[in-house]
């Protein structure tokens, strides 16, 4: 039985990047009507920022090779660790539970927000390969940054969500959506542009639907 992790982290609880995720979820649920699901707001319920007790089981862990995540709580040796470890554990078995990992993001100044950013950086611990899992990203970016848009090289969004899952996780088909140019909405300057966003966003929905069909 497959199962899917739905994570959310747009700020607006009204937006682009949940639009799109919800979409591939309900199409994906409909194809796997016996599948299992989680859902995780990370902007309404967000996760706890790394501490000092995070860092002294990470040093644990890398002191003494621990591979073995059952094992992992045996590293615990403090209060405050056993808080840190809570938090990640939880996070962990979330995620290695996952056959699909669906992340629902906006563009926050050509990154990603902060609350996806402590999700990232809670489920580093241990590092390890999740590579025959799938990872899709949706995503709403309020200008245009495909290959050959003038601000393209300002994408540090995709860039680093590649990156992280193929170095720390050893996935190297994350697949991304993107629906661009959203500002043309609210802001009078890229008015002009409102057709384009509206043609990014039909195919986004289109292309998130017809993914999770795949999936």
């Amino acid at each position: 039985m497959s199962k899917l992790l739905h994570l959310d982290a747009s700020a607006r609880t009204s937006s682009i990047s949940r639009e799109l995720s919800a979409v591939f979820a309900d199409a994906w649920r409909a194809e796997n009507p016996d599948g299992g699901y989680h859902y995780r707001d990370l902007a309404a319920d967000p996760i706890p920022f790394i501490d000092q007790a995070w860092t002294e089981l990470c040093d644990a862990v890398l002191a003494q090779q621990h591979t073995d995540l059952r094992r992992l709580s045996e590293l615990v040796r403090t209060p405050e660790q056993a808080v840190a470890w809570a938090i990640v554990e939880t996070l962990l078995a979330e995620l290695l539970a996952a056959d699909v990992i669906l992340i629902g993001t906006p563009m926050y100044n050509y990154s990603i927000p902060a609350s996806l950013k402590a999700w990232l950086d809670q489920v580093t611990f241990p590092r390890m390969s999740l590579g025959h899992r799938r990872f899709v990203v949706v995503t709403a970016r309020g200008g245009a940054y495909s290959p050959g848009a003038p601000k393209a090289a300002f994408d540090y969004q995709e860039r680093f969500l590649r990156d992280f899952f193929a170095g720390h996780f050893a996935v190297e088909d994350t697949v991304f959506i993107n629906a661009e140019l959203a500002n043309a909405r609210q802001d009078p300057a890229l008015a002009h542009l409102r057709d384009k966003h509206d043609e990014s966003y039909a195919l986004a929905l289109d292309a998130a639907r017809d993914l999770a069909k795949e999936y």
